[in-house]
């Protein structure tokens, strides 16, 4: 892709799900490529995104779906990312735009640098925040991304000119390009998006798993509905993101720990005053954070 914003005459895809699946559509809604190639590890999953008309050709390899591609992203779990760059390297192009769309970036970099060697530098590490609870191409849409943020990590390494390329790619498709250092787009996920889908799994589990829980469930309402959402995600994915993130999420669950501890301290000794305290400061909190948040 030049900075003249010329189409892209072949899109590769590597993992034909709701992420790169969604990414296809977009580059095709936004008139931005003439042709899409895509594999997946299930030859099922990559003939239905044929079937679909996400993909126009299915290859039956990684290496033949970015073999002619002037774009290739990667959409696979993170704990793959590794093996599918080495899978791919020798026919790596110092011309073509790489990219991934993880949800961790720090364990990815370091992927890419033993897989790539010096032929890291086209390659632009991106974890658009979108998505849904839900997964399968079958749940692909050409407007996952519009207006979502998406995080671009750069290496060292990477090619000005590839970042710039993916920048102006990305917000062509509607989404709001940012810019991060792996490890600050690690701290932070792990408080905003890694330890609430933690959390949500265990909150569910709990209610789900005891004694009339089942029965709790038919009571529930817009709240539990509400804050269970996420529990849905994609175990194989969100089983890798944790792990990748691990010790920020340890961290951050230590920090949640403790504010439950005194929410937790307030309800035992029935101080009605300091739960009335903890309850509007973090009301308080969240209305401003909204408020912020659609300005």
């Amino acid at each position: 892709m030049r900075t003249d914003s010329a189409v892209f005459r072949q899109l590769g895809i590597i993992g034909c799900g709701l992420m790169g699946g969604s990414f296809a559509l977009a580059m095709r809604r936004a008139g931005l490529v003439r042709k899409v190639v895509g594999y997946s590890k299930s030859p099922s999953t990559t003939e239905q995104a044929r079937a679909l008309g996400v993909i126009d050709v299915a290859a039956p390899s990684a290496l033949q779906a970015v073999t002619g591609s002037d774009i290739v992203l990667l959409s696979v779990p993170v704990a793959a990312t590794e093996a599918t760059l080495k899978a791919i390297s020798h026919a790596v192009d110092p011309a073509v735009l790489y990219m991934d769309v993880g949800s961790t970036k720090a364990d990815v970099v370091m992927a890419a640098r033993r897989a790539l060697g010096p032929k890291i530098g086209s390659f632009v590490p991106a974890h658009p925040i979108a998505g849904k609870e839900v997964s399968g191409v079958h749940n692909a849409e050409a407007t996952l991304y519009d207006g979502a943020p998406v995080i671009l990590t750069p290496l060292r390494e990477t090619d000005p000119q590839m970042v710039a390329r993916a920048t102006e790619l990305w917000t062509r498709l509607g989404a709001k390009v940012l810019t991060l250092e792996p490890e600050a787009h690690d701290t932070s996920f792990a408080a905003v998006s890694h330890l609430p889908h933690l959390l949500a799994f265990a909150y569910f589990s709990a209610v789900a798993g005891q004694p009339g829980g089942d029965d709790f469930m038919a009571l529930a309402g817009p709240g539990f509905r509400d804050f269970t959402r996420i529990a849905g995600g994609d175990p194989e994915m969100w089983r890798d993101v944790l792990l990748a993130n691990a010790d920020a999420v340890l961290e951050q669950s230590a920090l949640f720990r403790t504010h439950l501890d005194a929410l937790e301290f307030a309800l035992r000794s029935r101080n009605a005053d300091a739960l009335h305290n903890l309850i509007r400061s973090a009301s308080e909190g969240r209305r401003n954070w909204r408020q912020r948040s659609t300005k």
